[in-house]
């Protein structure tokens, strides 16, 4: 079972604010810090820290060849890694002293993804390995349909969450990997969204993310929950894609659904107290001296 990320990459320009901006208003960051960054990204990287071996396709600017050096760095497979014309996809995010955030994305070079580009990356894969795709880029509708052809599963990550989503083939995906506000935005309602989001897709295992609350997981009927851990957060910008790649990685493993849960909780607990996204993403050592602190 091999694992590829169809996913975005982006240059993340970080500031340390004392609160959200306010329409209208100008306030001064005590701090400003570039890291690497992008959903997708960020992901394979949690992948590859929890030891997984991970293939991340997509498209990068001559700005973000650091990004390349990076997942090589983290032990990622890159061939399937294109520079194109044009800047790497880009985000400026605020950061507040209580750890909450807030995001301006700009895709760059990750809306440079062509049919070529696919059709030869999904090529290499087949029967039983496994896509894990965002929605950072563009065509993630026609990478969807091509992985099923590969007789791939493929596991979404709807975020950012837009329209077009709905009109994706997500009939075909095998897991959704959601926050509440996404699952919400899915199925059409606030009311235990992940239920009513398993109702419309019955074929799907829903994995939705709570915070601080921990993750639940449905599937046909059956509903496994996992508590989340206190820590005190100081940037939550990476927690869901650190919580994706860690699950992924711990159901390759074989570990059952609720322990692969606790894992992944463990997993975006250390990283909110740090920044970054992808700097703040643990390594597998760190978390399993973290689970084995709390029992």
């Amino acid at each position: 079972m091999r694992i590829l990320n169809f996913g975005s990459l982006n240059i993340d320009y970080v500031y340390s604010v004392p609160h959200i901006l306010r329409p209208g208003e100008t306030l001064a960051a005590s701090k400003m810090e570039r890291f690497a960054g992008g959903k997708g990204s960020n992901q394979t990287v949690a992948l590859a820290r929890a030891g997984a071996a991970v293939w991340h396709a997509g498209c990068i600017g001559a700005d973000g060849e650091f990004l390349r050096d990076m997942h090589r760095e983290a032990g990622v497979h890159t061939e399937f890694l294109r520079t194109v014309e044009g800047p790497t996809g880009s985000t400026v995010i605020q950061v507040e002293k209580s750890g909450e955030n807030c995001i301006i994305y700009h895709p760059g070079a990750n809306h440079r993804i062509t049919a070529e580009q696919i059709a030869e990356t999904l090529a290499n894969f087949g029967k039983g390995d496994i896509l894990l795709l965002q929605n950072e880029i563009n065509a993630p509708a026609e990478i969807i349909r091509a992985a099923k052809k590969q007789g791939m599963k493929v596991f979404f990550n709807p975020s950012p969450i837009t329209d077009a989503v709905k009109q994706y083939p997500l009939e075909l995906v095998d897991c959704f990997l959601v926050n509440e506000i996404e699952a919400a935005e899915l199925a059409g309602t606030e009311c235990d969204p992940a239920a009513a989001l398993a109702e419309k897709y019955p074929d799907a295992e829903i994995v939705m993310t709570l915070g601080k609350r921990g993750a639940i997981w449905l599937y046909q009927g059956v509903r496994i929950a996992a508590e989340g851990f206190s820590v005190r957060a100081v940037d939550t910008t990476g927690a869901g894609d650190t919580f994706t790649g860690y699950y992924l990685k711990a159901l390759c493993d074989g570990l059952s659904t609720e322990a692969a849960l606790r894992r992944a909780c463990a997993a975006a607990a250390i990283a909110v107290g740090r920044m970054g996204a992808a700097a703040a993403i643990p390594a597998a050592e760190e978390v399993d001296v973290f689970l084995a602190e709390r029992g």
